[in-house]
């Protein structure tokens, strides 16, 4: 008897074990899987941004997404789309304004299709024109007027949350591509050093950088303070107004047609090329209308003569070296502190110095590349590039020639700091540009103080949840372990 009550005994055991062990281990499953569950996100969801780009040369549209439960936090803001307007920039629609609308209409169909329909309502759209309507402004206010209400009509009646349209000023064109160039490379975050920015356009250049002086101090027009993840900037930042590379031509032009002659002989074009050209086609911008020659002709004949090294030379002639009242500066007369940290060059400092494949290497070896494109007869060049429309094409030896003198006798970059200059298209898939840094300031995306973070991460949590369950489990084993034999000892004694 007292046999069978110890094995029924030692059988209600083994049985009380086994439940208590599977209840234990359905605990610690459950407990995990609502861990991973809770903590899961959830189907990712993305909110949307609409920036127009109204150059002077074309107009762009870019579509930004981010996760939609990060406004103002952690999420990262990419680009999804582009779309290039057809046509010139808004400004050259000055004679018919109501067209400038219309040639947006395309782009914006095609946002409408990308963007889903529920997210149409809260999806800011923006448009920011640059320095084509800066001149166009210069020059007649009532015509860049009309030109604004135009876009504004057509931008007012699609379906995005509309927040304005309007010609943003030099400085925050810089100071937003450095913005840009910053965020996407993830240096915000970091808190270390910054990536200047080089912008180039058709109808300005800017240049924006971490001084490691005080600009305020000596030039507060050129000074930019950003707080952000927590970090002050304290940014030199210049836009220089009709020094981008199609206003640099007519700059040029202009000063090889002083003497009203019926040809130049230009050496910024390629040996061979003879094209007719009016004078109003050189003078009609407000950058050198004041300087045209009293001349009776209409027009003249520009010659190419293909040298580099003259090419310079003229270029070099379009700048002003001649007195600064500042401790330095880099032309005109502007204030320039020293070049610091590396730099990102994009627009068309890109598009130029990739097409003539001067990327990459050093200074000299770009003189030496371009010298010798330069020298090229012009239809060995029509030859090789038969895609390329002609007058982009015959541009090429000019505007090669113009960013290395803005960019060294200019900016004051020199054979040892060229390489500091990487020349980018895109940053983790997004234009370089101003467009994103304007959108980031206008929602308030980037925070001016860092985000708190948890504790631990996901990852982390989960792991050391699971330990803890597998620790109190053993724990609990244990216990039951040293219970089994006091109670034997007990029913033995019985």
């Amino acid at each position: 008897m007292a046999e069978q009550r110890e094995t029924k005994g030692k059988n209600a055991w083994y049985k009380a074990v086994i439940i208590i062990t599977v209840l234990g281990i359905t605990a610690i499953v459950a407990l995990v899987t609502t861990a991973v569950l809770q903590n899961k996100p959830l189907l990712q969801k993305y909110k949307y941004g609409i920036v127009l780009d109204a150059g002077s040369s074309h107009t762009a549209v870019y579509i930004y997404e981010w996760p939609a439960e990060k406004d103002n936090d952690t999420g990262r803001v990419q680009q999804t789309h582009s779309c290039k307007v057809q046509g010139a920039g808004i400004s050259s629609y000055s004679v018919f304004p109501g067209q400038a609308g219309a040639s947006l209409k395309s782009c914006m169909k095609e946002a409408e299709s990308l963007i889903p329909l529920s997210r149409h309502h809260e999806t800011p759209l923006y448009l920011g024109a640059t320095a084509g309507m800066r001149l166009l402004r210069m020059e007649n206010q009532s015509l860049s007027d009309q030109v604004l209400w135009s876009v504004e009509e057509v931008l007012r009646s699609s379906p995005f949350s509309y927040q304005g349209a309007r010609i943003i000023t030099g400085q925050e064109e810089g100071a937003f591509g450095w913005v840009t160039v910053n965020y996407l490379s993830d240096r915000l975050k970091q808190g270390s050093g910054t990536t200047g920015a080089l912008d180039l356009g058709g109808a300005s250049t800017q240049i924006s950088f971490v001084a490691n002086q005080d600009v305020a101090e000596e030039s507060a027009e050129n000074a930019v303070t950003f707080r952000l993840y927590g970090n002050d900037y304290f940014l030199y930042t210049h836009s220089f107004l009709c020094y981008g590379k199609d206003q640099a031509l007519k700059l040029a032009l202009a000063q090889q047609t002083q003497s009203g002659d019926s040809s130049v002989l230009d050496p910024c074009f390629h040996p061979g090329y003879s094209v007719d050209r009016s004078y109003f086609s050189v003078y009609s911008s407000p950058c050198v209308m004041a300087g045209k020659p009293l001349v009776s002709r209409d027009s003249f004949t520009h010659v190419g003569a293909g040298n580099a090294s003259l090419c310079q030379e003229v270029v070099r002639r379009i700048f002003n070296f001649s007195s600064c009242s500042f401790s330095r500066c880099s032309f005109n007369r502007v204030y320039q502190p020293p070049l610091q940290g590396p730099f990102g060059a994009f627009s068309a400092f890109y598009f130029v110095m990739n097409f003539l494949n001067l990327t990459s290497g050093s200074l000299e070896s770009s003189r030496e590349k371009l010298e010798r494109y330069c020298s090229r007869p012009w239809t060995q060049i029509k030859q090789q590039h038969p895609d390329v429309k002609e007058k982009y094409l015959a541009e090429y030896c000019f505007s090669g020639s113009y960013i290395l003198s803005l960019l060294t006798d200019g900016y004051n970059f020199t054979s040892d700091t060229w390489t500091d200059i990487t020349f980018i298209k895109k940053i983790s898939g997004s234009d370089a540009g101003w467009t994103l840094g304007y959108m980031l300031n206008l929602t308030n995306m980037i925070p001016a103080e860092a985000p708190d973070t948890p504790p631990l991460p996901h990852a982390g949590y989960v792991t050391l949840l699971f330990f803890i369950s597998l620790l109190l489990f053993f724990l609990l084993f244990l216990c039951f372990r040293f219970l089994r034999p006091r109670r034997n000892s007990q029913t033995q004694m019985i």
